[in-house]
C-alpha cells in the first residue's frame, strides 16, 4: 500500500512539522487539534517555516504555496475517517495517547495504520488500546521535523512486517531516514540522549562547572552542535524530566534517576525556550540567551 492520505493528530511543535513535511511530499494531509487557536498557530508556524525556505532558495514560492494547500486544518475528528495512515502527536501523557488511539481505532477503516510520534511511551501498550495491534507502530520524528533526517520506527510486540514496510516507504518518500528499533523505554535516541542531559544537570548542580562551561566542553570537545543544557531548553525541561521518569520507572535502574535540579526547574516553571527561561534566559535576546547561575 502506498500512502496518499495522511492524518496528523496534535499540531504542536512536532505535529505541525510532520504536517509540513507531508504537505511538501505531496500527500493529502488532514491536521486535527482540539482548539481552533492551536490550528491557527500551527498554520502560522508552517507558513513561517516555508517562507524561510523560500528566502534561503531551498524551495520556490509556488512549492511553498502548494505544500500549504495540501494541508486541511480542522477540529473535526470525522475528517480522519478516510485516512490511510494517521500519525498521533498529542501531548506525551499515556492516558491521553491511549484515549486518542482508542478513538482513532473506532473512527477509521480496518486497514488504516495508526502511528505514534511518542518519544517514550510503549508502542505495545498503546496498541493494546486498539483492535488492530498489528497496524500500530511508532514513528518518532526528531525536532525540528523539517530539518532532521531521522525517524525512529518502533515495533510493538504485534506490529506486522507489512505495517513496517508501508511506514518505512512513507518515511523515505518524506525525505527521512527510517531506523528500526525495538519497543523499550526511551527507544534508542532518548535512552542515550536523556541520561547525557541529566548528567550535565548533575554536573551543574554539583558545581563541577557553570552552564556555559558545560555546554562549551560538549560543543568544542565532542563536536556537538549544541550543548546539553541548551538542548534541554530547546526540548523543554519538563519533557526531559518526563522522559527520565519513564526511563527510571521502566528500567528500574538508579542511573536514570532524574536530577533534583531538573525537578526544581520544572517545578518553578523554568521550562526553557517555551517559557523564556530555563538553563538560559531568552527573554532579552532569544538568539543569544544569557546562561543562568544556579
Amino acid at each position: 500500500m502506498t500512502i496518499t492520505k495522511l492524518g496528523v493528530v496534535g499540531t504542536g511543535t512536532m505535529g505541525n512539522g510532520i504536517a509540513q513535511v507531508a504537505g511538501q511530499t505531496g500527500l493529502d494531509v488532514v491536521a486535527v487539534d482540539i482548539e481552533q487557536e492551536f490550528l491557527a498557530r500551527a498554520k502560522e508556524m508552517i507558513e513561517k517555516n516555508l517562507g524561510r525556505m523560500v528566502k534561503k532558495e531551498k524551495i520556490g514560492e509556488a512549492d511553498a504555496e502548494k505544500a500549504l494547500a495540501q494541508i486541511t486544518f480542522t477540529t473535526d475528528y470525522d475528517a480522519l475517517r478516510d485516512r490511510e495512515l494517521i500519525v498521533e502527536a498529542v501531548t506525551e501523557k499515556p492516558r491521553i495517547k491511549f484515549d486518542t488511539f482508542a478513538k482513532l481505532d473506532e473512527l477509521t477503516g480496518a486497514e488504516a495504520i495508526l502511528a505514534s510520534n511518542t518519544s517514550t511511551i510503549s508502542i505495545t501498550e498503546i496498541a493494546a488500546h486498539t483492535k488492530r495491534a498489528d497496524k500500530v507502530i511508532g514513528m518518532h520524528f526528531m525536532n525540528p521535523v523539517p530539518m532532521m533526517k531521522l525517524v525512529e520506527v518502533i515495533h510493538g510486540l504485534a506490529t506486522s512486517e507489512d505495517t513496517h514496510k508501508v511506514v518505512d516507504e512513507l518515511a523515505k518518500r518524506m525525505g527521512k531516514a527510517p531506523i528500526l528499533v525495538n519497543d523499550y523505554p526511551g527507544f534508542v535516541s532518548n535512552r542515550i540522549l536523556m541520561p547525557m542531559i541529566n548528567e550535565a544537570v548533575y554536573a551543574l548542580m554539583e558545581g563541577v562547572a557553570g552552564v556555559a562551561e558545560i555546554d562549551g566542553v560538549m560543543k568544542l570537545g565532542m563536536a556537538h552542535p549544541m550543548g546539553p543544557l541548551r538542548l534541554a531548553d530547546l526540548i523543554g525541561t519538563d519533557v526531559c524530566l518526563a522522559i527520565m521518569e519513564v526511563l527510571h520507572e521502566g528500567l528500574g535502574d538508579s542511573k536514570y534517576r532524574p536530577c533534583p535540579l531538573l525537578r526544581k526547574l520544572v517545578a518553578g516553571g523554568y521550562l526553557g525556550n517555551k517559557t523564556g527561561v530555563g538553563f538560559y534566559d531568552y527573554r532579552v535576546d532569544p538568539k543569544n540567551p544569557t546562561p543562568q547561575e544556579f
